[in-house]
């Protein structure tokens, strides 16, 4: 399997958040409110579950479902606020999602997450890694002994790359300075002179890959070797990706690398009208719900519902797409 990207020209779109301006219709007793964990409010996830409420809000005096985005930590976060019952619907990294449903990984300790459903699948992310310009980094294993943002606790970020040092037979420690910086602080970090690279996934084009290779030059990293292509044939939630040249300022070269699925998970406790309905919702308005974010540009239904989904479709996502004669 093989992620490409295609060049998306839009600037990054803001989207949100029509719920507030949107008239009552239905009675409180009638509402029924829902929240979708994300990330970072400058990733992708916040706008991509932004644009999911933005459709389902819209509709809200036909079926009473009021959608709202809560900003977390990231994969692991939202897959433990599902777990708690503190959030309806979350977006998740697909090797984080494939790790709950097996018990591994940084969810060994707790166990398999048995009530984990898939939804459905977004954008591919690839693990971008993003070097300072005066830092002359021209692979990855140049960042031994330097300063590195590994990414911050919670996140798939953090869990995917804890799993490429394993591959590689590296530590933390074999960092000069292992941060764990948010995604909004990254950038800033880099171009100040506090670090010297960052790994991040993330979909493309992303804002916070945009600011550092503006406003200083920063330079994309290709991630290759026979670590990242042993990862890639024994993992099934991992894929070569390609982010195209010209993307991002001063980085004419195509950047090889690898990456996950971007995905929207549930949990088997959430009635399944309530999934089906926001399932309904964005299929039945794909076509705008594409135009939302560029990173939504090329999603495709038949991939959608299949691509990096390792939990069983929850029964409100399945009676959908039986209805459409997608799955049988």
């Amino acid at each position: 399997m093989r992620f490409k990207l295609s060049l998306a020209g839009a600037a990054l779109a803001s989207v949100f958040f029509a719920a507030a301006s949107l008239p009552h219709a239905a009675s409180a007793q009638q509402q029924r409110f829902i929240t979708i964990g994300t990330g970072g409010v400058t990733g992708v996830y916040y706008p991509a579950g932004g644009a999911i409420c933005r459709l389902v809000n819209r509709d809200r005096a036909k079926h009473g479902l009021r959608c709202s985005v809560e900003s977390t930590g990231g994969s692991v976060a939202n897959v433990n606020l599902l777990k708690s019952g503190e959030i309806e619907f979350g977006v998740a990294q697909s090797d984080v999602q494939y790790n709950a449903t097996k018990g591994l990984g940084q969810f060994q300790k707790d166990g398999a997450y048995g009530d984990l459903r898939a939804v459905f699948a977004l954008h591919p992310e690839p693990f971008t890694v993003v070097a300072r310009k005066e830092a002359n980094i021209t692979k990855f294993e140049d960042f031994k002994g330097k300063r590195f943002n590994v990414g911050n606790p919670g996140s798939g970020t953090l869990a995917s790359m804890n799993e490429l040092l394993a591959a590689m037979g590296w530590k933390m420690s074999d960092f000069g300075l292992a941060s764990e910086l948010r995604p909004d602080e990254h950038g800033p970090a880099l171009c100040d002179g506090k670090i010297d690279g960052f790994f991040y996934a993330v979909g493309h084009p992303s804002a916070n890959i945009q600011d550092p290779t503006t406003i200083c030059g920063a330079k994309l990293i290709s991630l290759t070797g026979p670590a990242i292509d042993k990862l890639v044939k024994e993992k099934p939630y991992y894929a070569v990706a390609t982010i195209p040249g010209g993307m991002y300022p001063n980085n004419p070269q195509p950047t090889t690398t690898y990456g996950v699925q971007a995905t929207v998970v549930s949990s088997a406790k959430v009635p399944a009208e309530i999934v089906y309905t926001v399932v309904k919702t964005v299929f039945d308005n794909l076509d705008e719900f594409k135009k939302l974010h560029p990173a939504l540009a090329n999603l495709k239904p038949e991939e959608m519902i299949k691509n990096g989904l390792s939990a069983p479709l929850h029964d409100g996502a399945l009676r959908y797409y039986r209805e459409k004669g997608w799955v049988k």
